[in-house]
């Protein structure tokens, strides 16, 4: 599936700021270093920008801070969810200050999800 021009843009410009939390795990999953694992960082696909996206796993990484709770951008990330299953991959959301606690047990959970393929 192919990116829309802007959004290709925009994920290139994501991927120079990421957060502090997208930073750490970015550090932690590159190079294939969760479990041989290949990701992407803020991979375009359609109109979205996924945060860490996993080709071989289908699995879309989602790096969620405090406004992911609120209504609105609860009803943003239905949406987004469900175009990205209509595409036939996962989405695993992972709250950014479970991240920051721990990015070792985030790591882990991420690699069971690719590996167990299972359902969020």
């Amino acid at each position: 599936m192919q990116a829309h021009h802007e959004t290709r843009d925009f994920a290139r410009f994501l991927r120079r700021r990421l957060s502090l939390p997208e930073g750490l795990l970015w550090r932690a999953i590159k190079g294939r270093k969760a479990d041989g694992l290949h990701f992407r960082k803020q991979h375009p696909l359609g109109p979205y920008v996924l945060d860490f996206y996993c080709h071989e796993a289908r699995l879309c990484v989602e790096v969620d801070g405090g406004s992911h709770g609120m209504d609105q951008q609860a009803r943003k990330d239905e949406r987004r969810d469900g175009w990205v299953a209509e595409k036939g991959m996962r989405t695993l959301r992972s709250a950014a200050s479970c991240i920051r606690a721990g990015v070792d047990d985030a790591v882990r959970m991420i690699v069971a999800a690719a590996r167990c393929g299972a359902a969020f």
